[in-house]
Parts: C-alpha cells; sequence; structure tokens
C-alpha cells in the first residue's frame, strides 16, 4: 500500500474498523515480477512506522524466504518486532523448524499465524496435524482449495471443507485475487464462502488477493473484475445484520465507493468490533491500493 513516509512519533489516526487491516503480501507474488526481500522489508518497516501505519498488520513471508526476510529486518534494527503471517510453501514438516527461528528471533519477528493450502478433501485428520504443528498463541489459516468454474459438485465440495476447516477451529481462507484470471472467484463464490464460514460460528475469515479499495466493473467476457476491500468490509457487516442497507450479495459487486463508506459510517463501536471479529486482516498487494483512495472516501483524515 502507498503510505506516506513518517515517525512513528506523529502518527495519524486510524479509525478501529481499519486498524491493522491491512497485510503486506508482496512476498507471494510470483518470483518473476515479486519486488526483494530487501525492498518488500524496507516498505512494510517503512509504512508501518509512518503517519498511517495504524492500518498496517502484518508481513505475510512464505517460509522459503524467512532466512532472508530475518537477514534484512537485522539488519534493518525495527523499533519493534514485525508482526508475522508464516506461509508454508515447503511442507507442514519444515513448520516446526520455521516457529522456531521465529521464537528465537523475537527482538525481529512475533509469529500471528501459520497458514497452508488444504487438499480437496481436507479431513479432521489432516486439519489434526496442523493445529499439532501450530502452538496455541499462533492461529492456523487453512485455504481450501476451490475449484474451476463450471464445476457444482466440486464447489460443493469446497464449501463443505470451508464448514469443516472452520469446525475445526482453524481459520478458513479466500484467494481473492492473482496473476490468473481463475484466480478471481466470482461474487457468486465470494458470498458463498462468507456464509459457509459464519454458519459455524467460530472464529473468522481470511482474505488474500486484494488489490484495490472499490471492485471494479467487468470490461468483458474475459475480465470478471477485481474485489475491493471495502466491498468485503461492508459484506461481512451485512451478513451480521449490522448495516440494513441492502443484501452481502449487493455489497460484493458494488462500485459505489462513497455510498459504502457512508454505510460504514453509521456502525457503532460494538458492531465495529463484531465485523472485525470475523475480518481480522486482508491480505493485499500494497502498491496497486494507493491512501489516497481511502482519504477521498473520508476513511482515513
Amino acid at each position: 500500500m502507498t503510505v506516506p513516509s513518517g515517525s512513528s512519533a506523529d502518527p495519524w489516526p486510524v479509525r478501529p474498523l481499519l486498524a491493522a487491516l491491512v497485510d503486506d503480501t508482496s512476498l507471494l507474488q510470483p518470483r518473476a515480477t515479486a519486488p526483494g526481500v530487501d525492498a518488500v522489508v524496507s516498505r512494510y518497516l517503512s509504512a508501518r512506522d509512518g503517519h498511517y501505519g495504524g492500518l498496517v498488520g502484518r508481513l505475510v513471508c512464505p517460509a522459503s524466504q524467512l532466512p532472508a526476510v530475518v537477514t534484512e529486518l537485522a539488519r534493518s534494527s525495527p523499533s519493534r518486532p514485525a508482526e508475522l503471517a508464516l506461509v508454508v510453501d515447503t511442507g507442514l514438516g519444515a513448520v516446526p523448524k520455521a516457529l522456531s527461528t521465529v521464537f528465537s528471533r523475537s527482538s525481529l519477528l512475533t509469529p500471528s499465524t501459520v497458514e497452508c493450502a488444504a487438499p480437496p478433501d481436507v479431513d479432521g485428520v489432516w486439519l489434526e496435524r496442523v493445529s499439532e504443528f501450530v502452538p496455541e498463541e499462533v492461529t492456523p489459516v487453512v485455504e481450501p482449495r476451490r475449484p474451476v468454474e463450471d464445476d457444482p459438485a466440486g464447489t460443493k465440495a469446497w464449501l463443505t471443507a470451508v464448514r469443516r476447516v472452520a469446525e475445526h477451529g482453524c481459520t478458513p481462507k479466500l484467494r481473492m485475487g492473482g496473476p490468473r484470471a481463475s484466480d478471481v472467484p466470482t461474487v457468486d463464490d465470494v458470498h458463498s464462502f462468507l456464509e459457509a464460514c459464519l454458519e459455524t460460528g467460530r472464529g473468522g475469515v481470511s482474505a488474500q488477493g486484494l488489490d484495490r479499495i472499490v471492485r471494479d466493473r467487468p470490461e468483458s467476457a474475459d475480465y470478471r473484475g477485481r474485489h475491493g476491500l471495502l466491498n468485503l468490509i461492508v459484506a461481512v457487516s451485512r451478513l451480521l445484520g449490522e448495516s440494513p442497507s441492502g443484501t452481502a450479495r449487493e455489497a460484493l459487486d458494488s462500485i459505489d465507493g462513497e455510498g459504502m463508506a457512508r454505510e460504514l459510517d453509521t456502525l457503532s463501536p460494538e458492531a465495529v468490533a463484531r465485523i472485525r471479529t470475523v475480518l481480522p486482516r486482508c491480505g493485499v498487494d500494497p502498491e496497486p491500493v494507493p491512501i489516497s483512495d481511502l482519504v477521498a472516501l473520508g476513511l482515513l483524515d
């Protein structure tokens, strides 16, 4: 996210609805196009310690790149540890060693979540294995694989897996964007995912791959549009019954940024707390999402 630089001594206020909401997922980009670890760490620390640092959440790091991230953090001497979301990309067996590295570098890193992709037939045995690797103070996040389009049976199985993940006490994760068109789920898929998660009444949801504040409109049959951060927040609010303005599906499909911002302005502190319990963090590739969009909508001063 494009964040003005500034000293941590003079931060600008960020409302509770947005506090620590935006995770930096730059390190999950394809290696051919991703910025270097040094650039990502430098930008993350600058944003976190800048004027709008209250908006910045965790640094999302694949386990395979953890040594490089530790090296860059040590070189940067951060004012406080970076909150880390560890993404398993080298197999569950590598998790204990990775977490040991994180815990041994407590001045540089604080572990928040361990995140991994699940097999299509994810079951309680596999989920229990994940839980065994993750300490109690760290949240396990599991991404059931979403099927290809026009696969009703596959979609049904995916939503069953989402419910199973939530019922087991893990946080279900949805990829909402990426380099391929197939990485972007339909509005119906996002809505069904949120409904499946909330049906269990346990924990929250994790969304990754957002790259804009407000949804854009599809321009052709080959481009279905990209999901917006604001749309997701409003959809969760409506599913929880906090916003009587319309349906969650309508929120996910809306391009009315000003209308959604006004709707969020009406929320009580209690409603905000409930929304953020369900939606604690969102993974965003920082570069394409300017702070100016949030300022223009009146969500940041």
